[in-house]
């Protein structure tokens, strides 16, 4: 209450002009931090990422989604034929593994994409976590 109360003291004596142009003074600044932040979120990871390092921004990698693994006896794998069902240790409503040349970096859904499959990201780890995963040998 009391800083509402100082608020109100300091607009006394102004003029409706001044009481307005600090308004949009106000509203302003408010914008201009919007915009800012707006402008970071657009940037993502950008920022993570040294100057002299963009240029390697344009090197491709390998990208594959891991529905789900299985272990087998020899014997058995030696028995699949064309049109032999494997079982995997995932349920149908398991997040699926992506991964960046061959490193884990999110889990997804699997969705289609008109006549291809596709995978909706639900958690991935940050920017700066995929970096320093990407540079492990």
């Amino acid at each position: 209450m009391e800083g509402k109360e100082n608020i109100e003291k300091a607009f006394e004596g102004m003029s409706d002009e001044m009481k307005e142009a600090l308004a949009k003074a106000i509203t302003d600044v408010v914008e201009e931090e919007a915009e800012e932040k707006k402008k970071k979120e657009k940037r993502g990871g950008e920022e993570i990422i040294p100057e002299v390092l963009r240029s390697l921004l344009d090197i491709p990698l390998e990208i594959s989604v891991e529905i789900g693994r299985t272990k087998m006896l020899l014997g058995d794998l030696l028995q699949i034929t064309q049109g032999s069902t494997i079982e995997l240790d995932k349920l149908e409503s398991e997040p699926v593994e992506i991964l960046v040349n061959g490193r884990h970096i999110a889990r997804g859904e699997i969705v289609l994409m008109g006549d291809k499959f596709g995978v909706r990201i639900i958690d991935i780890i940050s920017p700066e976590e995929r970096i320093k995963r990407l540079g492990k040998i």
